[in-house]
């Protein structure tokens, strides 16, 4: 670590950040001359900052802030290490890091952990998943009254349509998307194709699978961060949010993963079509798991617009093969890849937690050995199915009573997610639509 910045001695300052349960970045501003010091004691701050609400502020009943004497956590680098921040107009490194207790266990309450402790259970089994994830997301034009696309930098026209698969739509932003390729190649985040969709000005970029489940949400989080980053620097803003318009598809976070075991093969290849006994399971386990979870997959009030029948979006508890209206669907192709998409979360996600309830969901149902109702063919949206919650008031109170979500996710970390959201529902009521939307506009 401490060689990147001595072969960047142009770096002046850095930021060392922790992603809390909203998956915001909470941290620091360092000189750089004091940078061996973090890298080697870490810094501090309280526990509670990991558990903050979407504006930044103190949850009222949490027992981490006044019960518990609002004590600090110690923050030392992940393995991940110094990168630039290319969206910052002054050479800057960014160090990620993660929160631990003064003994040195680490904090459950944090994101990162809670999905480490997932990946670990997987390597007791000799088992390692393997993931990739597709983002949406939306750049917006949101200088005025109400939010349009922005004009191209080519044209200066708007296209005030949907674009799918458009090349016209890729070339029109050509400098941003050339940029944030670039950027993505500093900081060693594997973006591979980029595509419009079917929103206003939506585009999606697809992460490589990394057979590193920390590493995969790590480029996630930090990808979400550059692209809003990096889309200020063009005069418009890039945003993540579920749904920014009424009248068109929100954007998704759709999760690929497939498991190997410890001789490097796929235990869900059965060398044809429909997959192992293990990819059944692990349907299973995720269908089990998918109503109690959905609070991770759908995090906040505007989440649950881009839920809703026929809009490109699952709504039912579903599994297919080769059917993207169920909520997991079994891509065809090369045996050998044989994998699981999970499309039920929004782009406004900590990848962090979406990753641990899908991981662990899965591999529940490895440990069990369930068999999944039968797969769907056809239309999910017009059959007689389970359904995911529809309301975020409904999401929050399957999580919080949720039995099958213990079995992977730490008791600290739910109960701070469900004080957390339970602020939020109450705050938010008070905000117009207006409001809402530039509430979640730059921060999710």
């Amino acid at each position: 670590m401490k060689d990147y910045l001595r072969k960047h001695p142009d770096v002046r300052t850095i930021r060392v950040a922790a992603a809390d349960l909203n998956g915001q970045a909470r941290g620091k501003r360092v000189p750089a001359r004091f940078a061996e010091k973090v890298v080697k004691d870490g810094t501090r701050f309280p526990f509670s900052v990991l558990n903050l609400d979407i504006w930044g502020e103190d949850i009222d009943d949490s027992p981490l802030v006044f019960e518990q004497g609002d004590q600090d956590g110690v923050l030392k680098p992940t393995e991940r290490g110094f990168m630039p921040m290319p969206w910052l107009e002054a050479p800057t490194a960014l160090l990620p890091i993660w929160m631990f207790r003064e003994n040195g266990q680490p904090y459950e309450g944090d994101p990162r952990h809670a999905l480490r402790a997932v990946v670990d259970r997987y390597k007791a089994r000799g088992l390692t998943p393997v993931c990739a994830m597709e983002l949406e997301f939306f750049l917006i034009d949101d200088s005025g009254k109400t939010l349009q696309v922005p004009p191209s930098p080519r044209s200066g026209k708007r296209r005030k349509a949907a674009e799918t698969l458009s090349i016209r739509a890729l070339d029109a932003f050509d400098t941003f998307f050339t940029d944030l390729y670039d950027a993505c190649e500093a900081m060693d985040i594997p973006a591979d194709t980029t595509t419009s969709e079917t929103g206003l000005g939506q585009f999606e970029v697809n992460l490589m699978h990394c057979d590193d489940a920390l590493r995969a949400a790590d480029d996630a989080w930090l990808f979400k961060m550059l692209v809003k980053g990096l889309a200020r620097r063009h005069g418009f803003a890039a945003s993540f949010m579920a749904k920014p318009y009424a009248d068109y598809s929100g954007s998704g976070l759709h999760t690929h993963f497939s498991v190997i075991d410890e001789k490097g093969d796929n235990i869900f290849d059965s060398g044809g079509p429909k997959g192992t006994a293990q990819l059944r399971h692990a349907v299973a386990g995720c269908l089990a798991a998918m109503h109690d979870s959905t609070l991770l997959f759908a995090p906040h009030l505007n989440s649950y617009e881009r839920l809703v029948p026929g809009r490109h979006a699952p709504t039912a508890i579903s599994w297919g093969y080769e059917n993207r209206t169920a909520a997991i669907r079994i891509p065809a192709g090369n045996p050998a890849a044989r994998r699981i998409e999970h499309r039920v979360a929004g782009g406004d996600v900590n990848p962090y937690l979406m990753l641990a309830a899908i991981l662990g969901a899965a591999l529940t149902g490895i440990e069990d050995e369930v068999e999944p109702p039968p797969a769907v063919t056809g239309n999910a949206y017009a059959m007689d199915l389970p359904q995911i919650p529809s309301t975020w008031e409904a999401a929050i109170d399957a999580f919080e009573h949720s039995d099958v979500l213990s079995r992977f996710l730490p008791k600290e970390l739910i109960r701070n997610m469900v004080q957390t959201k339970r602020q939020e529902l109450h705050y938010i009521a008070e905000l117009s639509p207006e409001e809402r939307v530039e509430l979640y506009l730059d921060t999710v």
